[in-house]
């Protein structure tokens, strides 16, 4: 995922532009399918856009794309050290999220996110491509998916459908939990990198 060599947004740039001609859209179409002004979208691919949780989340959901196909960089090295340090953080309404890690199996794809729900704060989604897993580390969080609430604290997991409405929320101290994204991989939602 991205860190010191490329930022977030220029990742971002190169992979929406491809992700979008990939699916023949126009920026008027994504415009309609994601909910995002075509004056945004225009920023976003020229990387002078700043792109906020939502934004990727949407982009994902419209194109059917993991989200790391947006964000991704080259493959890393055999072995692999993320610093927090070096790679940037997403921030949402509610959330910070650091890319960690892009793991790919066969036709299986994992993503793994160190995610911080702030402090007396509710980060809200849509819905988005693939299966979300999350293991609470630190603190009580309370998830709602497709209207079902419930409440986590340190060691419990929640798994579903990504593509369900679903919030995290703080409603005391922040959180700090392990998110995973797992999708089935296709020659569509691999990103392309330009070497």
């Amino acid at each position: 995922m991205a860190g010191t060599d490329e930022s977030i947004r220029a990742l971002l740039a190169g992979n929406l532009k491809r992700a979008r001609e990939r699916h023949g859209l126009s920026l008027s179409e994504l415009s309609r399918r994601s909910g995002i002004g075509k004056a945004t979208l225009s920023q976003l691919e020229s990387g002078s856009g700043n792109p906020t949780i939502e934004t990727v989340f949407s982009l994902s959901r419209a194109l059917d794309v993991p989200i790391s196909a947006l964000l991704d960089a080259p493959a890393p090295r055999p072995f692999t050290v993320v610093r927090a340090a070096e790679v940037e953080v997403l921030s949402g309404e509610g959330v910070d999220l650091r890319a960690l890690r892009r793991i790919t199996s066969g036709d299986t794809t994992v993503e793994l996110y160190d995610q911080q729900v702030r402090a007396r704060s509710r980060q809200k989604s849509l819905g988005h491509a693939g299966t979300e897993h999350t293991v609470v580390q630190d603190g009580v969080l309370l998830v709602t998916v497709d209207g079902h609430r419930t409440e986590l604290g340190p060691g419990d997991y929640v798994g579903f459908d990504g593509s369900l409405p679903h919030s995290y929320e703080a409603a005391g101290e922040a959180v700090r939990s392990v998110l995973l994204l797992h999708y089935r991989t296709t020659a569509a939602t691999e990103p392309v990198h330009d070497h």
